[in-house]
């Protein structure tokens, strides 16, 4: 196993990022992403091998951000999610407000893995290969969830 500080380095970055794909909110995610690495550091031990680090690491940083999103929520009460609007070029047909508001809804409401597929694809700008690796499965398999969100989101605009 590596050192932590050379984990930290190598995977920071990329974690930072799928991170920001779920919140869009830059500070928010470089919040997680440190409380992501704190908590790796504190659980280096349950790390198996089972996975890639970069996998294992990316389910901490969504455990940890959906854990800070529902608390949030308790305290607030209900959170209103605003994607930015360019993030939803479906296809270039959805340039209105009201079209793009319904989007975020429709997107809010996709079932998983749909919606996270989708979302580390279309604000993530992942690679198919990475978002299969991200839940233990193929390029392929990513390829068809992203396929059937984007038909999904396609069909309830309609």
């Amino acid at each position: 196993m590596k050192e932590f500080g050379e984990i930290y380095k190598e995977h920071f970055s990329d974690v930072y990022k799928y991170v920001l794909t779920l919140c869009r909110n830059e500070e928010i995610a470089e919040e997680v992403t440190q409380e992501t690495f704190f908590k790796a550091l504190r659980n280096i031990e349950q790390f198996n091998g089972s996975c890639k680090l970069y996998a294992w690491l990316c389910q901490i940083a969504k455990n940890t951000y959906f854990s800070l999103y529902n608390k949030q929520k308790r305290l607030v009460g209900d959170i209103k999610i605003d994607f930015p609007d360019e993030a939803f070029d479906l296809a270039d047909t959805y340039f209105d407000k009201e079209a793009s508001r319904s989007l975020h809804i429709l997107l809010h409401n996709l079932k998983e893995p749909y919606k996270e597929v989708f979302t580390l694809r279309v604000f993530g700008e992942l690679p198919f290969a990475q978002i299969g690796e991200l839940f233990g499965k193929s390029d392929s398999w990513a390829r068809l969830i992203y396929y059937r969100a984007k038909k999904q989101l396609q069909e309830a605009m309609k």
